[in-house]
């Protein structure tokens, strides 16, 4: 399969693949919260390596690794709990184009209301 027809459900039913050890029901959604968690640790362990320590040998290619291991426990947590990935991006698109409907504002962000405060 190459990238182009490669998408986000499409990615969740792949990576579901190889969840077995995960369980199902609430084991599946626990593992999956703690796989999230400890591989966002990960990644940004080795931000902090290349940005405070020096290691220059932490390239694009080593944490977009980590990233894969971000994006399959995100797919395992969205399975969890009965979601497909693509809608999860696209309400987010939807939440993200209602609190800034005309990009990132500083202003915006500062001045949030309560429906946008989450």
């Amino acid at each position: 399969m190459d990238i182009e027809n490669l998408n986000l459900n499409e990615y969740q039913r792949l990576a579901a693949r190889t969840s077995g050890a995960g369980g199902e029901g609430e084991r599946r959604l626990i593992i999956a919260a703690l796989g999230l968690a400890g591989e966002a640790g990960e990644f940004a362990n080795l931000v902090k390596k290349l940005t405070a320590h020096g290691h220059a040998d932490i390239t694009a290619q080593v944490l977009g690794d980590e990233l894969g291991d971000v994006l399959w426990y995100l797919a395992e947590a969205a399975s969890a709990c009965g979601l497909d990935l693509s809608q999860v991006a696209m309400d987010n698109i939807n939440k993200l184009r209602d609190r800034y409907p005309d990009g990132f504002s500083q202003e915006r962000s500062i001045n949030r209301d309560a429906k946008h405060a989450e």
